[in-house]
């Protein structure tokens, strides 16, 4: 059984940082970061390997976002700079435990966090 616990979501201005985390019990292959935003669907942020040596971003973080994750440490964290008020959601860390590929869509992970929100502020 796999559990996954999500920290580090707040209010930050538009401009600023934050770093989410993921705390992980049980064996996961590749992870990955969704966010959902109200009145949407769920969307997929970032994405990594298991080995941590590949990572996937949506466009519009790119270049903004870094997912990392230490196997040692059992957590997958989430750095986010230069947020923008379009960044508001909740933001869900999920596994894959089944498969080893990566994806980037919802209904390919095994797992979900119960989310944490984060708010930007313009």
């Amino acid at each position: 059984q796999v559990q996954l616990v999500e920290s580090g979501g707040e209010l930050v201005q538009a401009g600023g940082s934050l770093r989410l985390s993921c705390a992980v019990s049980g064996r996961t292959f590749s992870m990955g970061w969704f966010r959902q935003a109200p009145g949407k669907e769920r969307e997929f942020v970032a994405a990594i390997s298991w080995s941590g040596d590949i990572a996937y971003y949506t466009p519009s973080v790119k270049g903004r976002f870094t997912i990392s994750r230490d196997n040692a440490k059992n957590t997958v964290s989430l750095q986010m700079n230069s947020l923008k008020p379009e960044d508001t959601a909740v933001y869900y860390c999920a596994a894959r435990a089944f498969a080893v590929g990566m994806a980037t869509i919802p209904k390919s992970y095994d797992y979900w966090g119960q989310g944490t929100q984060v708010t930007v502020s313009s």
